[in-house]
């Protein structure tokens, strides 16, 4: 008798319906087009693509869709008894995306989306449909976008207690700042870089002002400290007001300036919770998050056991978003499925947001002042009086927005102590335009 069972029988097609047909759609189409024989190899069946929905059916996309079935109204993509699985590529937090993904899951198709604002609202309320119809719930694609960070967080480092997950998350910014710091570009004219090379909408609030970096961070905290989303509790600030100057400063202190965000369990010290936060800050120059360049993302999760684990790649894109969603339905095809954040919604914690105001660290602080005499001294009172201490102070006589840039570093001090101190000098007659604060990271 044979050691080995004798192969099953060939399974069914695993049948597939495209909600929203755009950049990430048409790419999810071209790769199960061009890949299909592989991809049927590793899932084990085939995967075949039995309609499509979105808002213009006469809109040129660059590819043939005239053999699947079009259908105006999403809703029957769920009525449709020859779908299995359900992609929502629609976007947008609530309306039409958010009614059809409640639709599929309780009628017990799989989801699969790539819409990160969504799940970040939303996730749990998914989740919980998704285990009471014992139904797949899958996101891969709404964080980071080509690289596996999800699988490999909620599968890979199952075991391990996760200390703090942090990283590059929002490719837009990531290649503001890598023009800025390669080029000594000014904000305003990188931003329009970014525009033309497609890097950053039209409207790019979205992105710089840290608002998507927040969406994706909520949703790596919730399966690292298996902790309810809770978007809301994400600080989130952007890229707007770092100007060259502090590209500058920032590589004479041996950093280099990155949008970070960062999920942290506190140690119990300060109350316990859980701190989530997003903002510019300065990382050492020897870090690999410094050298994540362009439109890159990365993401660093520290495991008890497993230790620091790396992932870079492309964040966004029709061909890397289309690898993560298909890589998803892969999975469903497999019957490889769990609960949407590790572990049932039950079982996730009610995490309180930690005390932001009590993290320790040292600061980089740049003012833009009128050149007058006394200005210096009213810094150094409002840091005094604040109780924060100066390691070093440094006034370049550069001319910058009608003001002269003045950049000091602070010996560690607690993040509400530079709130206190940038607090008055926010008030002052002297100042010109917002101070800038970011932390720097001791990573």
């Amino acid at each position: 008798m044979s050691p080995h069972p004798a192969p099953s029988a060939a399974r069914a097609p695993l049948r597939v319906a495209l909600a929203g047909i755009g950049v990430v759609g048409g790419g999810v189409v071209r790769l199960l087009e061009a890949n299909r024989d592989l991809i049927a190899r590793r899932a084990g069946r085939p995967i075949e693509i039995v309609a499509i929905s979105a808002r213009d059916r006469q809109k040129d996309r660059g590819i043939d869709l005239s053999a699947y079935r079009w259908e105006d109204d999403m809703g029957a993509l769920v009525a449709a008894d020859d779908v299995d699985v359900v992609v929502e590529m629609v976007g947008g937090a609530d309306g039409p995306a958010l009614t059809l993904a409640r639709q599929a899951l309780g009628a017990g198709k799989a989801l699969v989306t790539a819409n990160k604002a969504m799940i970040a609202h939303h996730g749990l309320d998914l989740a919980r449909i998704a285990e009471q119809a014992d139904t797949p719930l899958k996101y891969e694609a709404a964080v980071a976008g080509g690289i596996p960070v999800i699988k490999a967080i909620r599968e890979g480092a199952s075991a391990n207690q996760i200390a703090r997950v942090y990283g590059i998350l929002n490719g837009t910014c990531n290649y503001i700042l890598t023009l800025m710091e390669r080029d000594g570009a000014n904000f305003a004219d990188a931003l329009a870089a970014a525009q033309a090379e497609g890097f950053a909408e039209a409207d790019p609030s979205f992105d710089v002002d840290g608002i998507d970096a927040a969406h994706k961070l909520s949703i790596l905290a919730a399966l690292c400290f298996g902790a309810r989303l809770d978007i809301d509790a994400v600080a989130a600030a952007g890229i707007r007001n770092v100007i060259a100057a502090d590209i500058r400063e920032a590589e004479a202190l041996g950093h280099r300036v990155r949008l970070i965000g960062m999920a942290e369990r506190d140690d119990g010290a300060n109350g316990g919770g859980l701190y989530q936060n997003v903002q510019p800050c300065l990382v050492p120059a020897d870090h690999p998050l410094a050298y994540v360049p362009g439109a890159l993302n990365a993401v660093v999760a520290e495991g008890n056991f497993v230790g620091r684990l790396f992932f870079e790649g492309a964040g966004a894109g029709a061909g890397p978003t289309a690898s993560a969603i298909v890589a998803d339905i892969i999975d469903i095809a497999r019957d490889e499925y769990g609960p949407a954040f590790a572990m049932p919604v039950d079982a996730l914690d009610e995490a309180p947001a930690a005390d932001a105001g009590a993290r320790v660290g040292k600061h980089y602080i740049r003012l833009i002042v009128e050149d007058r005499i006394g200005v210096l001294a009213e810094i150094t009172a409002a840091m005094r009086d604040a109780g924060v201490s100066i390691e070093s102070f440094i006034q370049r006589g550069d001319e910058e927005g009608g003001g002269v840039v003045i950049a000091l570093v602070t010996h560690e001090a607690p993040a509400r102590a530079i709130d206190a101190a940038l607090a008055p000098l926010r008030a002052s007659a002297h100042l010109v335009g917002e101070p800038m604060h970011m932390p720097i990271l001791a990573l």
